[in-house]
């Protein structure tokens, strides 16, 4: 992955806009809906050409989202890329877009299409932390603040394909959204250790929207919405091979889709203003989001609204991290929507039509950015070193610091919990419900190529505070937030509501399939 500098690694803070361009943009499409394994069509605008994900919503009478979801290998057509054959949500990439609100049960009937895991997967490798099983998966609800344990978001569970080539598993997720839970954009995707980057390189992936009191401010209300999702794609021969050894994503350039498409082209009319959901479907690439000539407001970050707008050129998404956006076309024109670094061009924006009169909202219903004086301090280190085991994954990615992890045991070699990789039945932090505490995650990686680590809590948001120990002005709720290589960043946490075990890890996902990540027990 591209280094990337100390002050870009940070979404939420400005970043330099692109320019405008002229000329005539490439508008990618979604493969069209045919029988078999061929991909469905995601539904277009019929003013932009730009793909929207269908959309699933829960029964008003009965406040259930009861829907299924089937994962199979799908070949999908994209103009500018080719033939894909991927594995894929219900035969689309992202999958269906899911909408609930607080109160609402998301129940989704998932079925395993895929064929056996081959042999070699199957047998038992001594370290569980090298990619592994690509053909079982499970559901993470990113950012939901929803009951970790049971059939809800259980990363836990193993959704194992057939024995029988041909034949399906189907398995049940059940997830209570409170009726207090925070309206915003969320996603959900496959987080089953060891196979969870290739399936995400594959783009299994969909938006979650929870409906809220945001979505009913006027001006809010008013303005378009729309979905942006972006997926990254590895792929040698029209697929996405397995992770079978260290190097094989690094020798092959990422492919990078906005709702499937390759550079769709979205509309805009002067003064208006559209709300853009942007969500970091990928496993490996941050994105800088920005468009020259264009007014944008940031009103949400990792689906936690602010207090009211906040003006900006431009976003920083990690890996797994979520923005909503006002944007307001400016002079009629054709520009770019850059996401920055490797990812480059994303899509087309184009400025045409009638001009119209809207207007921002003044404030918003967000949630406070304040929590009492910490009772508990916690230091983490993200590290990884080059070349240290023997095998095709050569590199340790390791979280130390602060928590339970055991003294060293000289004679273990890669498998000493020491090393600070995952062990599935070692807890590593122990966090009471109600108490605020203070975490410092610091990035101390050796190996320059992947040094970069955004943290990722799941079940609770946390509140940063600072970055390389310099306070914020105003602190920002996150779920998913890039460590600046070689600093660090501080934040408050209080767990609330549920108990059971879940997860804390690099959300470069490749890291954390090969050990960089911790199991959190959420404790009365």
């Amino acid at each position: 992955m591209t280094s990337l500098a100390r002050r870009d690694v940070l979404k939420c803070l400005p970043v330099v806009a692109g320019a405008a361009v002229t000329g005539t943009a490439v508008t990618g499409t979604a493969a069209a809906r045919a029988a078999g394994s061929r991909g469905s069509a995601l539904r277009a605008d019929a003013d932009a050409g730009f793909p929207q994900p269908e959309t699933r919503r829960a029964d008003p009478d009965t406040g259930r989202l009861a829907t299924r979801l089937t994962v199979a290998f799908t070949e999908l057509a994209v103009p500018g890329v080719g033939s894909v054959l991927t594995r894929a949500y219900e035969g689309s990439v992202p999958g269906p877009t899911l909408r609930v609100r607080p109160g609402e049960t998301l129940e989704i009937m998932q079925v395993n299409a895929l064929p056996p895991n081959a042999e070699a997967m199957r047998e038992a490798h001594p370290d569980m932390n090298v990619p592994h099983h690509f053909n079982t998966f499970n559901l993470h609800t990113h950012g939901m603040h929803v009951d970790p344990s049971g059939e809800a978001d259980n990363v836990f569970r193993a959704f194992e394909p057939a024995a029988v080539p041909g034949t399906t598993t189907a398995h049940r997720s059940i997830v209570d959204v409170p009726a207090d839970h925070p309206a915003g954009t969320f996603w959900y995707h496959p987080h089953l250790h060891g196979s969870t980057s290739s399936q995400l390189l594959s783009g299994m992936a969909g938006v979650l929207v929870v409906e809220g009191d945001v979505d009913e401010v006027p001006e809010i209300a008013a303005a378009k919405e729309v979905v942006v999702c972006v997926s990254e794609l590895k792929l040698s021969g029209g697929r996405v091979p397995d992770l079978t050894s260290h190097g094989v994503w690094d020798d092959i350039p990422s492919t990078f889709l906005v709702n499937g498409a390759k550079n769709p082209v979205l509309t805009i009319a002067p003064g208006e203003i559209q709300r853009w959901r942007v969500v970091n479907a990928g496993a490996l690439t941050a994105h800088f989001l920005s468009v020259g000539g264009q007014e944008m407001h940031q009103i949400a970050c990792d689906g936690v609204t602010f207090m009211k707008p906040v003006a900006t050129t431009g976003v920083t998404l990690p890996m797994g991290g979520r923005v909503d956006l006002l944007v307001r076309g400016g002079r009629p024109g054709t520009y770019k929507v850059s996401g920055g670094g490797p990812s480059h061009h994303l899509f087309t924006l184009v400025v045409t039509g009638a001009p119209r009169t809207m207007s921002l909202p003044a404030e918003l219903p967000g949630r406070p950015t304040e929590l009492p004086e910490p009772t508990r301090t916690r230091t983490l280190t993200f590290r990884s070193y080059e070349n240290v085991f023997s095998g095709a994954f050569p590199n340790a990615y390791r979280i130390l610091g602060d928590g339970e992890t055991p003294p060293a045991d000289p004679g273990a070699g890669r498998d000493d919990l020491a090393w600070g990789r995952l062990c599935a039945d070692y807890v590593n932090q122990r966090v009471r419900l109600g108490e605020v505490e203070e975490w410092t995650i610091v990035n101390d990686s050796h190996a320059h190529a992947h040094s970069h680590h955004p943290f990722h809590l799941h079940t609770n948001h946390f509140l940063l505070t600072a970055v390389d120990n310099r306070k914020l002005a105003t602190p920002v709720w996150h779920d998913t937030v890039a460590v600046p290589p070689n600093g660090s960043i501080t934040f408050r946490l209080r767990a609330e509501d549920f108990t059971g075990r879940s997860m804390l890890h690099c959300h470069q996902l490749q890291h954390g399939d090969e050990g960089m990540m911790q199991i959190v027990d959420y404790v009365r």
